[in-house]
């Protein structure tokens, strides 16, 4: 694979990047996420927790990401 080939997105309104073939999971964990506590909005959908191992980034998508905060 060409170590240079990037897909371009947009995440919380800003531009990143992320290799061919990036599921969701992962590509949380990239950004220093943990997947169990956050929620994900993608291409303006919350996209239910059990597709996100089948939902492989692509250039264009748009995500929304929130951050579940506990506490009282």
């Amino acid at each position: 694979m060409n170590t240079r080939e990037t897909i371009s997105l947009q995440v919380n309104g800003k531009p990143e990047t992320c290799s061919p073939q990036t599921i969701l999971p992962q590509f949380l964990v990239n950004l220093g996420l943990n997947p169990r506590l956050v929620a994900v909005e993608y291409n303006g959908e919350i996209l239910h927790r059990q597709y996100w191992e089948n939902t492989e980034l692509k250039t264009g998508d748009r995500l929304e990401i929130v951050t579940i905060v506990g506490g009282g």
